[in-house]
């Protein structure tokens, strides 16, 4: 069984900046494209992110497109979320998670591993 485990979340200010972790216990991490979710109280799921297997390739949501980078680092077995000019709408639970698929994908139902999640919260 792949696992996923977030890190990096907590309470900041609007403007300000966080940068999420996500370490997998997985030896062939190198191989799937791996994207973030995040949830915020009383809202669905919503795609955020996604990396290519090799990170030659990126996609984000509008809502994020400019601020938030993602980007993996392969030898670690990690994938992070650079957050900048944070929202107090980006408030939520960031999800990890990694796809069947090597090339990029917004679909949920696409992703094959999720992680438990990291909160954040930004206050206005």
């Amino acid at each position: 069984q792949v696992s996923l485990v977030e890190s990096g979340g907590g309470l900041v200010q609007a403007g300000d900046s966080l940068r999420l972790s996500c370490a997998a216990s997985e030896r062939t991490f190198s191989s799937y494209a791996m994207g973030w979710f995040r949830q915020a109280p009383g809202k669905e799921r919503e795609f955020v992110a996604v990396v290519s297997w090799n990170g030659g390739t990126t996609y984000y949501a509008d809502s994020v497109k400019g601020r938030f980078t993602i980007s993996r680092d392969n030898a670690k077995n990690t994938v992070y979320l650079q957050m900048n000019s944070l929202k107090p709408e980006d408030t939520a639970v960031y999800y990890c998670a990694r796809a069947y698929t090597t090339g990029v994908t917004a679909t949920e139902t696409r992703y094959a591993y999720w992680g438990q999640g990291t909160q954040v919260t930004v206050s206005s």
